[in-house]
């Protein structure tokens, strides 16, 4: 049998979508490779419909780095109302309590902020994405059925109050993969006494990127009337992803034995992590890992 013929472009990159609210991250991938007319794209870390945002699209090769993407820090900004919990820990879930705001103060606020700052242990929501018994968490929640869940560990680099309004405030989140903002919201209102829960979100950070470079729907519908050489124009390079890594610049010799999947031996190489490595063009080859040896070893070509 003849191979089977690619349906759609080639196309490398990734795009940073600034995702609409009320689209799943799903729809929102599927819009973007319907108008790239891309044969491989994903995105990396779903957003709730409630939460827009910054939603990294990947491209061609740049899925097979994805993972790392997944993996890294992200940034939020969120508004909390107070003195209301629900379902879901955000707006579209039912009332199940509400509590009176009172004797709550701006500083009451910044003090409660300080037991959130750096390690800190969270319990999944039950209306998450995570699985029990092979089930997603939320389907059995939407039937009404809870099941005890481990508290995670989760890092949070930095949570800063930027506007308040009682009984609404605002936050700027800096965290670690993994961690729950609807539930850092919930637990915060626990503190203060009142209970709360999430009014909007947005995602601002991945890694290395900000949203200074997103690109909305809207923008991307334009540029398609263009053609696809204005669309290829707003994807960034794969390498992109990794640009807060350090970097391996490899021989012949050596780009050819890593190729082969043997750890070489890089003068200078940093000496632990994680690390993109480079031939003597300077074109991008995938990522690599320190082993205790010092020797660098393939992670993940490109």
């Amino acid at each position: 049998m003849g191979r089977r013929r690619q349906k759609g472009r080639s196309v490398q990159g990734i795009l940073l979508l600034d995702k609409p609210l009320g689209d799943t991250s799903n729809a929102a991938l599927q819009k973007v490779k319907r108008l790239y007319h891309a044969s491989k794209a994903g995105h990396t870390g779903s957003l709730d419909p409630l939460a827009d945002g910054l939603l990294p699209i990947c491209f061609g090769a740049a899925t097979k780095i994805s993972a790392f993407l997944l993996d890294a820090d992200k940034r939020y900004w969120v508004r909390v109302q107070l003195g209301v919990t629900t379902t879901t820990g955000d707006a579209e879930g039912e009332v199940i309590e509400t509590q009176p705001v009172v004797g709550i103060s701006e500083s009451d606020i910044h003090t409660v902020l300080e037991r959130f700052r750096g390690e800190i242990q969270q319990i999944p929501p039950m209306y998450s994405a995570l699985k029990h018994k092979g089930e997603r968490l939320y389907k059995l929640a939407r039937e009404g059925i809870e099941v005890e869940r481990k508290p995670r560990t989760v890092h949070i680099h930095s949570i800063n109050l930027v506007a308040c309004d009682l009984p609404e405030f605002e936050l700027d989140v800096s965290c670690s993969k993994g961690t729950y903002v609807r539930t850092l919201a919930e637990d915060v209102g626990q503190a203060l006494g009142c209970g709360g829960h999430v009014t909007a979100l947005r995602r601002t950070g991945v890694g290395p990127y900000t949203e200074a470079e997103l690109v909305d729907m809207e923008t991307l519908e334009s540029e398609a009337e263009r053609g696809f050489e204005a669309l290829d124009a707003m994807l960034l390079p794969v390498e992109s992803a990794l640009d807060d890594w350090p970097e391996v610049r490899l021989s012949p010799d050596s780009a050819y034995y890593l190729g082969k999947g043997q750890p070489v031996l890089v003068p200078n190489a940093p000496t632990s992590g994680r690390v993109r490595l480079y031939d003597q063009q300077h074109r991008f080859l995938g990522v690599g890992e320190i082993l205790d040896d010092g020797r660098v070893a393939p992670k993940r070509l490109i």
